[in-house]
């Protein structure tokens, strides 16, 4: 356990460095690079000029999120922040969903069985949270708009972060148009016009009540009322509609 870290010169001004393994916050070269820095002293590097120029700039994803967060909150939807951590159950049972753990990225030693994988889905979290504010004024409307994550080979860290939309509308009746409505304002400010809905087979949908929105012949998201059982899961006393989609094909 206290074997320490070493380095060694392969060649040239390549290096190669063993990491002990007590040191679990070097992950890339980055790290090693700043170790030497802290080692020799940042006061002691020489200042000088850097060798190119450029311009900082927003990311286009957080640019388009912005825009979309002011959309939805000039619709009367409250934005929410819920945990990027959930159980098991949340994305899979409790929506009606079983295969949803296959893509998911799970902790491997979890502290609670609240935080067990990375959410693949926003869902889950506004439903907790309309769950405890359940006894607000009606209707209420919460939106999220955030990243989850799920697996992928293409990438070093063998994980792919996905920005998302999720809505919903909970009230006296479904209010399946608002989140319709709703859908169509997002399509309007990304102006888009080549998206349409096809009937949904997801489990957590009444039957013949949900759709999937899609965007040519891609899926990006869905939109119905949700099935009386997924409420219950979430003790949610009331109908709830709820719209989910991707902004990946917007950036």
């Amino acid at each position: 356990v206290s074997t320490q870290s070493t380095g060694k010169v392969v060649g040239g001004e390549v290096v190669s460095v063993e990491v002990g393994p007590t040191r679990h916050d070097i992950l890339h070269q980055c790290d090693i690079e700043e170790d030497l820095a802290i080692s020799y002293g940042y006061n002691n590097i020489p200042e000088q000029m850097p060798g190119l120029h450029t311009v900082a700039a927003e990311q286009p994803v957080n640019k388009l999120t912005d825009g979309i967060r002011g959309e939805l909150a000039r619709a009367g939807f409250t934005e929410v922040l819920t945990f990027s951590l959930c159980s098991r159950d949340d994305i899979s049972t409790s929506l009606r969903n079983e295969k949803a753990l296959e893509g998911a990225v799970k902790i491997a030693n979890p502290k609670t069985s609240e935080f067990q994988v990375v959410r693949t889905s926003l869902l889950p979290g506004i439903l907790k949270t309309a769950s405890c504010n359940r006894k607000m004024p009606l209707p209420i409307k919460l939106f999220e708009v955030s990243d989850v994550v799920i697996q992928s080979d293409d990438t070093e860290t063998g994980s792919l972060n996905e920005r998302k939309l999720c809505a919903l509308f909970s009230g006296r009746s479904s209010g399946f148009e608002v989140v319709h409505g709703l859908l169509d304002r997002v399509m309007v400010a990304l102006a888009e016009t080549g998206y349409s809905l096809r009937q949904s087979a997801e489990g957590m949908f009444l039957a013949g009540r949900g759709a999937d929105v899609m965007l040519g012949t891609e899926k990006i998201g869905h939109l119905g009322i949700l099935h009386p059982e997924v409420l219950e899961n979430f003790e949610i006393n009331l109908p709830c509609s709820i719209l989910e989609m991707s902004l990946e094909p917007f950036v």
